[in-house]
């Protein structure tokens, strides 16, 4: 039986109350002919026509493993094990849906429990909530957050933070009238922030290593902002990093967020990704997002359960910490498995030959004429100072099959300080001939 909840009285109440006559005068706005539009389609073709037609399109595309590949900026290029893949795609990983009902999601809330154990280790923070959207959301998430902790509504971001989690954050603090101040932008990574904090400020976001790649130490902001009554909010977009450097946690951030791409999950296309999302343990209740918690049954056997999820579908509606719905399960999931396949010291490793593959680089970009290495430090991503405008580089080094990294141009478009910047990320992906590559193409593109 078809489910059709309203009657004909029904709809001629709902028509009288919105001032309408028939359904059709509520669709009189769009023009007939967009209604009633023909498409100029091909025919319907057979199954290896399709095959065919679609490889054709997607030949098009040059995948990261293509050849040499230096684009970073907050989606890296990692080496994914095969088991990950194996994993996630078992049905009953693949197909599962929101834990609701714990008894029969153990599986589920078992692995998201694990999740948070491993980020709140990775972050140096008491408590990490089962993943948030995305790396950007999380930060705007923060700032939110933050804003309900210490009741102020100023909101400082580094110039030093990814243009694209700037973005998100200031739309959803200007929602609220707040009043969001960013630095300009620094490659060397030499701002003040400290004599930027008030005692007006909520938090002050900073992203470690920077969008430039430069590594800051947190402490003495952390110490500033504390001083004021305000909250560090760590971003960390490159969540391999913390295999080599000190945690946010350990230096004096309140909030940590980030994007966990790089362990487990591959580039594809760029989403979908996993946000995560960490604090103090004295934050716990204004955390947004589902927190996976351990008990045990009426038998005394360990078993999970979803606690203090204050989102917006659970009990708190509109009283909710945070309206995300999206909890990045398979992705979360990928992320936990790689990690648990690598352990502590699979992930200092990984880390330390990112550090040296991304320092090789660097010496051999920075022998190049003309060419200006920005950083004072980095971790496996640096920015170059090229004597003409990068767009145009790294379009002439895409006709020759290499992926040079992300121009300064694209992300601050009307900034010409950042038109001649080159951001070049090197993973564990790049071998010794992808350098060599790169440095030659560079230098005759130059």
């Amino acid at each position: 039986m078809r489910y059709l909840p309203l009657n004909d009285s029904d709809r001629a109440t709902m028509l009288k109350a919105v001032g309408a006559a028939t359904i059709d005068d509520l669709f009189e706005d769009v023009p007939a002919d967009a209604l009633n539009a023909c498409f100029d389609l091909p025919n319907h073709q057979g199954e290896m026509e399709i095959e065919r037609a679609l490889g054709a399109m997607a030949a098009k595309n040059r995948a990261a493993g293509d050849g040499p590949f230096f684009i970073g900026c907050g989606a890296y290029a990692h080496h994914v094990p095969a088991t990950v893949d194996h994993i996630i795609q078992r049905s009953e990983f693949l197909t599962s849906y929101t834990p609701y009902q714990p008894e029969i999601a153990q599986g589920t809330l078992q692995y998201l429990f694990e999740f948070q154990t491993q980020i709140a280790s990775l972050t140096g923070m008491d408590v990490a909530n089962a993943s948030m959207y995305d790396g950007s959301t999380a930060c705007a998430e923060a700032a939110l957050m933050a804003r309900r902790l210490t009741k102020r509504r100023k909101l400082i971001l580094s110039g030093g933070l990814h243009p694209h989690y700037a973005a998100v954050t200031r739309t959803n603090m200007e929602l609220h009238d707040d009043n969001v101040v960013q630095a300009p932008i620094d490659a060397e990574g030499a701002e003040d922030l400290i004599s930027m904090i008030d005692d007006e400020t909520s938090c002050i976001i900073v992203q470690n290593p920077d969008v430039f790649g430069n590594l800051r130490d947190l402490a003495p902001i952390a110490a500033a902002a504390h001083e004021k009554g305000a909250l560090l909010v760590a971003v960390v977009t490159e969540v391999v990093s913390l295999g080599a450097v000190k945690s946010p946690g350990e230096m004096g951030a309140d909030i940590v967020v980030g994007e966990g791409q790089s362990v487990g999950n591959g580039l594809i296309y760029g989403g979908p990704y996993v946000g995560l999302f960490a604090t103090r343990q004295k934050y716990i209740r204004q955390m947004p997002g589902r927190l996976c918690g351990e008990t045990t049954d009426a038998e005394g056997k360990r078993g999970f359960v979803l606690t203090l999820s204050t989102r917006e579908q659970h009990i708190r509606r509109d009283k909710a910490t945070s309206n995300i719905c999206t909890n990045s399960g398979l992705c979360t999931l990928a992320f936990t498995v790689h990690m648990t396949l690598l352990g502590e010291t699979g992930l200092r490793r990984l880390a330390m030959l990112n550090h040296v593959t991304a320092c090789k680089a660097a010496d051999a970009l920075g022998d190049i004429d003309g060419v200006e290495i920005v950083n004072k430090s980095w971790f496996n991503e640096f920015t170059l100072r090229l004597p003409k405008n990068a767009s145009a580089v790294v379009d002439a080094l895409v006709d020759d099959g290499v992926l040079a990294g992300v121009p300064g141009g694209r992300l601050w478009p009307d900034d010409q300080l950042a038109e001649n910047l080159l951001i070049v990320a090197a993973t564990e992906r790049a071998t010794d001939e992808d350098i060599k590559t790169i440095a030659l193409k560079l230098r005759e593109a130059l």
